[in-house]
């Protein structure tokens, strides 16, 4: 958890280099369309928020 009220579940990117160790989990997929699906798949099952980014990454947050 942060000051800002959410918590980081995964992030997804189809960059190698901005795939980094942490606490949350770090996926990379080439394919956009892809990554499209494994974000609202993994939303689902963790039953949290899906944010794309402009760089068309994925942030999977959970409000508190």
């Amino acid at each position: 958890m942060n000051d800002k009220g959410f918590q980081l579940l995964a992030y997804i990117t189809g960059e190698k280099s901005r795939v980094i160790g942490g606490a949350s989990i770090a996926l990379f997929e080439k394919d956009e369309e892809l990554k499209s699906l494994l974000s609202v798949d993994l939303a689902k099952a963790m039953k949290c928020n899906v944010v794309q980014l402009k760089n068309k990454d994925y942030l999977l947050i959970k409000n508190r």
